[in-house]
């Protein structure tokens, strides 16, 4: 079989471009497959050289999503985030939130004038702000330079060009329309949205709904409650966000609810995955060393947690969560008082 992206015939001009992905995880990768289906090429920053050397060797990304073969003619990978910044307009963001900070000290080229967008779906923990808010506060970049890509998305059905629904979001609707162009393809589909800040915060409460339904279904409550719990995290999530940015949405969107679905549902979800370990009975470490991949769910627990402290939001499902994950209440015990707050 040919190279993803071996014949590539299309056209790259968009004003996006040159388009650099950071990160080298799991949807880092089918982040870099859906760019590489409009422009002719990227630039791949990675942490680590070893990485980049297996890649160049082997034509993949030699631990995630090990079957898609790339054409790496079409890649300029490096481990200078420096340089990724100088050379490219787009900088789309795909690392593990917990670890953006320590990634970009390494950062001296400015900010301001590129183009940052985030796919990732979590936040930035101890600042307590999602992605957007830290580049604009501690990068001075603007408005209309943030954006974000969601939507219910698995890497790995992306890799196997099953047919995913995205969502480009920026402030600047007109550079909403240019991300969707640059990730649109025959099997994703894209619509555009302003709601930036509401699209980050329903990403980081989707984790951890989604560790709650793992929870549940590891205490073996059946799908008629899971059913129960979802509709109850799309009121929750619908409080929070008319609370913490009250404009016109609606909430049964793909980007909010459905993403929300998949994740809470699907056995590619690593959140439920760890949610369903701990209501087995594995503590939060052992969980996490079994699973060698990142819940963002864990972290964006205690940090929406903590926001909540200034909207005071009624949230049950996220204050179960959290008492399990952090104050080590017994999941029986939490998601039984959960169940009765239900109707």
């Amino acid at each position: 079989m040919a190279p993803f992206g071996s014949s590539f015939e299309k056209s790259s001009a968009n004003p996006l471009a040159p388009v650099a992905v950071i990160g080298s995880g799991s949807w880092a990768t089918a982040i870099a497959k859906i760019v590489l289906e409009t422009q002719r090429d990227i630039t791949w920053y990675m942490r680590r050289q070893d990485a980049i050397d297996d890649f160049m060797r082997l034509g993949h990304n030699p631990s995630y999503l090990t079957s898609l073969q790339f054409d790496t003619s079409r890649i300029s990978f490096t481990t200078d985030l420096n340089e990724a910044a100088r050379q490219c307009q787009t900088l789309i963001f795909v690392t593990p939130s917990p670890y953006l900070k320590n990634h970009l000290k390494k950062l001296k080229t400015r900010l301001s004038d590129k183009f940052i967008v985030t796919a990732i779906k979590g936040i930035v923990p101890d600042d307590n702000l999602v992605c957007t808010e830290y580049f604009r506060q501690v990068y001075n970049v603007p408005d209309e330079n943030l954006a974000v890509i969601g939507g219910p998305s698995h890497a790995e059905e992306v890799a196997l060009n099953r047919l995913t629904y995205l969502t480009a979001a920026c402030s600047d609707l007109p550079k909403a329309k240019q991300l969707a162009a640059l990730i649109s393809s025959g099997f994703i589909k894209t619509k555009t949205s302003q709601d930036v800040i509401g699209i980050e915060y329903a990403s980081v409460l989707k984790n951890v709904y989604a560790i709650a339904a793992g929870i549940c279904g590891g205490l073996k409550y059946g799908d008629n409650f899971q059913s129960v719990l979802m509709s109850n995290a799309a009121q929750e999530m619908n409080r929070f966000l008319r609370a913490v940015y009250p404009i016109e949405r609606n909430i049964y969107d793909s980007v909010y609810l459905g993403d929300l679905l998949v994740t809470g549902y699907s056995n590619f979800s690593r959140n439920r995955v760890f949610g369903t370990m701990i209501g087995r009975g594995y503590s939060v470490k052992s969980a996490q060393i079994e699973m060698e991949m990142i819940a963002e769910g864990y972290y964006g627990t205690k940090c929406m947690k903590d926001i909540n402290k200034r909207f005071h939001v009624n949230m049950p499902i996220l204050d179960a969560v959290y008492n399990i994950l952090y104050e080590r209440i017994s999941p029986a015990v939490e998601v039984k008082l959960l169940t009765d707050s239900f109707r």
